[in-house]
């Protein structure tokens, strides 16, 4: 083992498990966990669960192993894989820079490419005020050459209003221009673009439901990759966000997410967590002046957000308080079926940033 092999996997994010059915991601410290020293996000076959053993590289020389504590999500959607968080400890006296799994407590020689970095390291228990970012939204798996390219600039912009500073992004496929649009965004630091090459390992679903849709994993991994993302960004970030590609989380009643936080964290100082509640906008319905439908974003692939504001009144299955925010999606996923103008509620909460979104949103 070298310097290099590690460099060169620490850019992999998918790694199958020698002697196992499992996939490994990523591996963070994390001392929450009474005993516990490590995380590793994994992707495991239920059927085929089999005693594990943590093996690290420590400073100089390469440590006995210690057991492993495998922990299986419980949402599984009925699918044959499941995001996994095997937790480990670290030997006494090992400065641990990297680690791996082996199926027996005896010391292998694991490949070069076996080995997970460990995350966090330098960051653990960091105080709020020393954090790199104040928001950072995590959206999981682009896949089938996605090319909505005027709705994500626009979303992207709009997040850029409301004061995130990050946006990670676990990318499959995409088509073309978003492909360009997304490295722009990269390059200057806005997004951060991880390779989710799924597809080369698994057959995933582009359903939720196994028995309805098929395939090995739920939805392209997309549980896999947000809890990947939470643990990437939970030490550099004081607030996380997690939303799907076509929505937007806005507040109502301030301007910017941090007014509105800093209001729901002096409202509920022990609260860790807010849930948000979701409302569609069917794409299918247009705003009748036609005054956003610009000629700068004629031929531009993709939906016009602007240009929606019916929203569909969602259906509660669980009342849940959710603090003046809301999703807005703007995927025409017929929840309540078929609805008319006359049963949708005019919103236009986007209009109030007309004035930065239209210019900052043209670079598509």
């Amino acid at each position: 083992m070298n310097k290099t092999s590690f460099e060169t996997n620490h850019n992999s994010t998918i790694m199958p498990l020698n002697n196992t059915k499992h996939l490994l991601v990523s591996a963070y410290m994390d001392q929450r966990v009474k005993d516990f020293d490590i995380r590793i996000i994994g992707i495991f076959r239920r059927d085929s669960i089999q005693p594990l053993h943590c093996f690290f590289c420590c400073t100089g020389y390469l440590s006995k192993t210690t057991p492993a504590t495998i922990l299986q999500h419980p949402d599984n959607f009925g699918f044959p894989f499941v995001t996994t968080d095997v937790m480990c400890q670290i030997p006494q006296n090992c400065n641990a820079t990297h680690v791996t799994l082996l199926t027996t407590p005896d010391k292998e020689s694991p490949s070069t490419d076996q080995w997970l970095p460990i995350r966090n390291k330098d960051t653990v228990g960091q105080k709020e005020e020393n954090m790199q970012f104040d928001f950072t939204v995590c959206i999981s798996n682009l896949f089938g050459d996605y090319n909505n390219v005027l709705q994500f600039a626009q979303t992207l912009e709009m997040y850029k209003l409301l004061g995130v500073n990050r946006v990670v992004i676990y990318n499959t496929s995409c088509g073309p221009e978003l492909n360009r649009l997304l490295q722009s965004y990269s390059d200057e630091g806005f997004v951060e673009m991880v390779p989710w090459p799924i597809d080369k390992h698994l057959n995933p679903s582009r359903g939720w439901l196994h028995s309805e849709h098929g395939g090995d994993l739920h939805y392209f991994g997309q549980l896999t990759t947000l809890n990947e993302c939470i643990y990437r960004s939970m030490e550099r970030s004081r607030y996380v966000l997690l939303n799907d590609i076509d929505e937007i989380i806005m507040p109502y009643q301030h301007d910017d997410l941090m007014s509105l936080m800093n209001t729901l964290q002096n409202q509920h100082p022990n609260v860790g967590v807010f849930l948000i509640e979701n409302h569609i906008f069917p794409k299918k319905h247009f705003e009748p002046s036609g005054r956003f439908h610009l000629p700068q974003w004629n031929g531009v692939p993709g939906i016009n957000i602007l240009e929606h504001i019916y929203r569909r009144t969602p259906i509660l299955e669980n009342a849940t308080r959710f603090h003046s925010m809301f999703v807005g999606s703007f995927m025409s996923v017929a929840l309540q079926g078929s609805l008319t103008l006359e049963q949708l509620n005019v919103d236009k909460r986007l209009w109030d940033f007309q004035e930065n979104l239209i210019p900052n949103g043209t670079k598509c």
